[in-house]
């Protein structure tokens, strides 16, 4: 089991910045992979950004250039700067952690993300 805490969501105004962080804790086993996903009002969960244990990084066209995904391997944590946010990029965004060898596939509970205009 793996379990997965986040933080920092809340309301900003367009154009201004928040940290997620994602804590992960229990079985966690290298190679993984950790990232972040969002899912807004009516829409499904689409991928935000993930990030391998070894540092690569993979990112929406939506959110490049804006968002930058990082980790802290010794904390297992995982962080998600978001700049320039803009109204559309409102949603509750949800931290994974998935491990292909032992096809581990944890979500986190989701924290809420507001950009108001």
């Amino acid at each position: 089991q793996v379990q997965l805490v986040e933080s920092g969501g809340g309301l900003v105004q367009a154009g201004g910045s928040l940290r997620l962080s994602c804590a992960a804790s229990g079985s966690i086993f290298s190679p993984n992979t950790m990232g972040w996903y969002r899912r807004a009002p009516g829409k499904q969960r689409e991928l935000v950004a993930t990030i391998t244990s070894g540092g690569v990084t993979n990112y929406a066209d939506s959110v490049s250039g804006r968002f930058t995904i990082s980790r802290d391997n010794a904390e297992n944590t995982v962080y998600l700067q978001m700049n320039s946010l803009k109204p559309e990029d409102t949603a509750v965004y949800y931290c994974n952690y998935f491990n292909a060898i032992y096809y581990h596939n944890y979500w986190g509970q989701g924290t809420q993300v507001t950009v108001s205009s």
